[in-house]
């Protein structure tokens, strides 16, 4: 392969790599729009209706109304750890998804055959397992952060509970893997 064919390639990848994780948080935008409209259908109320047709662009509203927030961190908390808490939740659970295939391999014009996915190992079910297991950490950070022992009991707590639905989701992998001979 030469260099022109790897920057193409290596464009088309950071180009999938944004729509992807641009559908899978538009995604997140519309299934929140549609909890909050089947809550207030539940609870009697207008709901999220007066923003754009149908309340569209309550997400962008609400998102603009995140931003503008003022940025509070508690004064006796350790501030780079209470931070770096949220972001190692996300960052983990976004990277979770590139080894998920959107579907079958497209034929592209000037580039060829391209997979709808971004990566691609013989493992990633491993990967998977791991990269999302590291969100427990995340949680645990959330706790100890805030220099409070009510909170780290209940940022432990929850790490616990993460940990034991992540055991039993594990064991119950290990059936699929044996039987299909793979990962």
């Amino acid at each position: 392969m030469d260099w022109n064919n790897q920057y193409i390639h290596a464009v088309v990848l950071i180009v999938a790599i944004t729509i992807a994780f641009l559908t899978i948080m538009l995604l997140v935008a519309a299934t929140v729009l549609a909890e909050r409209r089947v809550l207030a259908f539940i609870q009697g109320r207008v709901g999220p209706n007066r923003v754009g047709f149908g309340g569209v662009l309550q997400p962008f509203a609400d998102f603009i109304k995140t931003m503008m927030k003022e940025d509070l961190v508690p004064d006796q908390s350790t501030k780079f750890v209470f931070l770096l808490a949220p972001m190692i939740a996300v960052i983990t659970a976004i990277m979770a998804i590139i080894v998920y295939p959107f579907g079958p391999a497209v034929t592209l014009p000037w580039i060829g055959t391209f997979p709808l996915r971004i990566a691609q190992f013989d493992v990633a079910l491993l990967y998977v397992l791991g990269v999302t297991s590291v969100g427990v950490y995340g949680i645990a950070l959330a706790g100890w952060s805030s220099n409070n022992k009510y909170s780290l009991m209940g940022g432990l707590r929850s790490s616990a509970q993460m940990i034991s639905y992540e055991l039993a989701l594990g064991l119950s992998l290990i059936g699929v893997i044996l039987i299909s001979g793979t990962l």
